[in-house]
């Protein structure tokens, strides 16, 4: 699978992890600006924001599960190449036939019906695989934003925000904040140790 369609498939799953979607908190007017401490993120009431890029990048999980994921994609398409290369070989060896006259129409004419047929074949082969490997990315991403969400809804329920906005470099959800309602960090590390506890449990 391209890169682009798993960016395609984190940005359109990003609305089931947020718990609320796009606020911004407004900066008193005025005087110089107040910095934010790390007491006022921890409030009940506060409006913090996770970069997905980020979490998604660090996130062991999902790292663990993508690098499955393109070593079975490998698998596969080195798979489709040998068939292919073989299919390639039969045709380069009919033609030579039917050139040097080694073989009568009626076979040649047999031979191509049984070539079409093996094209055909590999045809809904690669499709298959392509259809099989495009569900289990999907599959792939919608656990890892299960987890996420999961998590966050816990994570919530200790700390009371009034608000978790997700942002990323394609969306820019968050286009100014102060870098204290972050928790890009703290989400990592809680998910980090929680995928740790779930693998020690297998």
């Amino acid at each position: 699978m391209k890169q682009a369609s798993i960016i395609t498939n984190v940005i359109l799953s990003i609305a089931v992890i947020v718990l609320f979607i796009l606020h911004f908190t407004s900066k008193p007017s005025g005087g110089s600006e107040r910095v934010i401490t790390e007491t006022e993120v921890n409030a009940p009431g506060s409006v913090v924001y996770i970069h997905i890029d980020s979490l998604m990048n660090q996130y062991d999980m999902f790292n663990d599960l993508r690098s499955e994921f393109e070593n079975k994609a490998q698998i596969i398409q080195n798979d489709l190449n040998k068939k292919s290369r073989a299919f390639e070989n039969e045709i380069k060896d009919f033609q030579q036939k039917v050139q040097r006259g080694l073989i009568t129409r009626s076979q040649a004419e047999a031979q191509q019906q049984q070539l079409a047929a093996k094209e055909q074949e590999l045809q809904q082969f690669a499709q298959q695989k392509q259809f099989e490997m495009s569900e289990e990315e999907s599959v792939l991403y919608r656990r890892v934003f299960d987890a996420l969400n999961t998590y966050l809804i816990k994570l919530n329920q200790e700390k009371e925000y009034a608000m978790i906005i997700s942002t990323s470099g394609a969306t820019n959800t968050v286009l100014v904040g102060d870098k204290a309602l972050d928790i890009t960090k703290m989400v990592v590390d809680g998910l980090n140790d929680e995928y740790i506890k779930q693998k020690s449990r297998k």
